[in-house]
């Protein structure tokens, strides 16, 4: 694993004026993120480090060091797609607004503390490309707010269809979480463990020899099981942070 690049990462996070605790945790997430994906080289995953550092960054100026706005509180969360549309919904009732989706998947969210208002999101899937999506939703009022992988989504103001309702007078706090994985999505990765393990007994068994059968699909079992523990673990450690 590269380290000169989390160290550039840092160096540029700090230009961009992120407090260094922040850069310290960020930089240790990044790394627990690439080992659990196989170890891979930083900038095959995440892209060019500059262009990732901006990413992860605050919105502020180019190199200068961010001016917290005391009327605006942020939040980044993730959520699988089972549930992401749905709590979307459920997050812009309660007046967060998502900026943009960062290079590891989460919603960039921030609520106007003054006069927060209700927003409403959908998803849309691009597997071809977007094909004028953007065009064919701007009549609606739908704006776009962020990509991921094959998935693009949509915001607007609920104000358009509510009027002064879509205003909160008292928000609820910023959720303890930053993760939120459903149920199913839990499963999903039982049944692919499962799977890979039926896949290793199917292949020792034809070798003809049942000793190293057992030993193949036990030695599959525990590498399977491995990971999605560290997975487990690691989204149960970050979502009480």
């Amino acid at each position: 694993m590269s380290l000169s690049y989390f160290d550039d990462l840092a160096g540029r996070l700090r230009e961009h004026g992120v407090p260094a605790e922040r850069v310290e945790a960020t930089v240790a997430d990044l790394r627990a993120h690439l080992e659990e994906s196989g170890g891979a080289e930083p900038e095959a995953e995440f892209g060019p480090v500059e262009e990732f550092a901006r990413d992860l960054a605050p919105a502020g100026g180019e190199g200068r060091p961010e001016v917290p706005d005391a009327h605006v509180e942020t939040w980044r969360w993730t959520a699988d797609t089972y549930v992401d549309e749905e709590l979307l919904n459920r997050f812009g009732g309660e007046g967060w607004e998502v900026e943009r989706v960062d290079a590891l998947g989460r919603f960039v969210s921030h609520r106007d503390l003054e006069r927060p208002q209700r927003w409403e999101y959908r998803r849309e899937l691009i597997t071809r490309g977007r094909e004028g999506l953007d065009e064919r939703l701007a009549p609606e009022g739908w704006e776009a707010c962020g990509n991921w992988i094959v998935y693009a989504w949509f915001k607007r103001p609920r104000a358009a269809s509510v009027g002064p309702g879509a205003e909160i007078s008292v928000p609820p706090g910023v959720p303890e979480r930053g993760a939120f994985f459903s149920r199913r999505f839990y499963v999903l990765l039982g049944v692919a463990a499962v799977a890979v393990v039926l896949a290793g007994v199917v292949v020792a068994v034809d070798d003809g020899d049942a000793g190293s059968g057992f030993g193949f699909a036990g030695g599959l079992l525990v590498g399977a099981l491995v990971p999605l523990a560290c997975l487990w673990g690691r989204q149960v450690w970050r979502s009480r942070r």
